[in-house]
């Protein structure tokens, strides 16, 4: 049945009720400072609440006294930057065919581990000393961590850490006295990185942070390359933007070692006796044989020293060797010229241009066992699903079928006249004419493969 008037007259009567109700009372002026500022509290939760369930930002009129400049900076922190803007350092990879030196991957692990351990100090308020770094990196990579490698971080990356000498830090080792100096790090970080008004390093800071280091590595070994390239005969030149490989004949391992960074010392009073001034005092109590063999381990240390060079040695200009006396000079030239012109392809070639060239180096061993596969089955097609399992099985290297399909879809690209792939409903089928002349076929595998080659 409907609702008659007086139904309706009740209804409105309990709403006005329940509106009353909800309605907080005014503050009492008489109330105490302590009773007025809960029932502050509480009104403002409760506006709180209603919008929330409003869904708007703000009710007109309702701003509490307080919260004036909340709204503004919590506007700001929501207009963030796109993703792909804030992220992009991140998806900034090298060239895999870019191999650092193994010294430089130690170091640049090295870096990692020492960032790592400093965050988690650095974020807890905790003064980073090289003691506790030191014990923690060695801990990670079980391999001796000094001074020198905290020179050379600082060579590499100059605004990864201030380094300073410093006294009173407390200390929990017999060893060290509290007014002893002490290498201590500091990360250095941007204003806009800070949490509570505290710097703090994030983990999204620290990838970057390892990722700069990683790229200015690579730029030491681009600029040894680069010297190489010049010393060369004739003298090469690739923009260090298209370089994905390296130079056949430039070893990467033989790449000089990072001359490390001055790393600030204690002051000249408070150091320790040095070695020297140890085996002064002793060099009565050694015998002449030990001594003489301790100057001449010094000597030798002192030229390896004075002998190092910051550029990796170059290859001298090739000499014409006696096999080429009577071929003409400019002829000599050309074929240099050439053959510069192939490595400077080789090293610009992008990797996805390398890869498709791997894969049709593999064509004519494989196009043999696709045919072998369909004289066995005895049919006219088959499907892909059971031609990769076929060919995976016969070939003498292990391919996933995922890589085993892309061969056979670049056949039928090369030679749709030899290999047909055709999606029938739910399968797809691949279909190859066994009356070919496989010697044709893969004579013009070959033939690709070297047009390849040439771009």
């Amino acid at each position: 049945p409907l609702p008659t008037q007086e139904d309706l007259a009740g209804l409105r009567c309990r709403l006005q009720r329940v509106k009353a109700l909800a309605q907080l009372p005014s503050i009492p002026a008489e109330a105490s400072t302590d009773l007025r500022s809960r029932l502050e509290r509480v009104r403002q939760l409760e506006l709180r609440i209603r919008e929330k369930k409003a869904g708007s930002g703000a009710v007109p009129g309702a701003q509490p006294s307080g919260d004036t400049g909340a709204a503004a900076p919590a506007a700001e922190a929501g207009e963030k930057a796109p993703a792909y803007q804030r992220f992009h350092t991140l998806a900034q990879d090298l060239p895999p065919g870019l191999t650092l030196p193994y010294k430089f991957k130690v170091l640049a692990e090295m870096f990692r581990s020492v960032d790592t351990i400093a965050g988690m100090l650095f974020n807890r308020a905790e003064t980073i000393t090289f003691a506790k770094v030191k014990q923690g990196v060695q801990d990670i990579m079980h391999k001796q961590f000094e001074e020198r490698h905290v020179g050379q971080i600082k060579a590499v990356y100059p605004a990864s850490y201030r380094l300073r000498q410093e006294k009173n830090i407390p200390t929990f080792s017999s060893g060290v006295k509290k007014s002893d100096y002490q290498l201590t790090l500091e990360p250095v970080l941007g204003e806009e990185e800070k949490v509570d008004g505290r710097p703090h390093l994030s983990a999204l800071r620290l990838l970057e942070r390892r990722k700069e280091f990683n790229r200015n590595l690579m730029n030491i070994v681009k600029q040894h390359h680069k010297a190489f390239l010049a010393a060369l005969s004739p003298p090469m030149v690739v923009p260090e933007e298209k370089l994905t490989r390296w130079h056949p004949r430039f070893n990467v391992d033989e790449v000089p070692d990072i001359s490390p960074a001055e790393v600030p010392q204690p002051p000249q009073e408070d150091r320790l006796t040095t070695a020297q001034e140890v085996l002064s005092s002793a060099r009565g109590m050694l015998t002449p044989k030990m001594e003489k063999a301790l100057a001449n381990l010094a000597l030798r240390t002192a030229e390896a020293g004075a002998g190092e060079s910051v550029v990796s040695k170059a290859p001298s200009p090739a000499s014409t060797s006696s096999t080429l006396k009577g071929v003409s000079q400019a002829l000599l030239e050309r074929i240099r010229a050439k053959e510069a012109q192939k490595l400077q392809a080789l090293m610009t070639r992008d990797p996805r241009q390398e890869e498709r060239l791997a894969m049709l180096g593999r064509l004519p061993a494989m196009a043999r066992i696709l045919r072998n596969v369909f004289v066995a089955e005895k049919k006219q097609a088959l499907t892909v699903e059971v031609a990769c399992a076929r060919m995976a099985e016969s070939y003498n290297a292990q391919m996933p079928p995922g890589e085993m399909e892309k061969h056979l879809r670049l056949f039928a690209e090369l030679l749709p006249d030899w290999v047909g792939i055709h999606a029938i409903r739910t399968d797809t089928y691949i279909k190859l004419d066994k009356g070919k002349d496989l010697g044709l076929v893969t004579e013009r595998l070959m033939k690709a493969a070297k047009e390849a080659e040439a771009l």
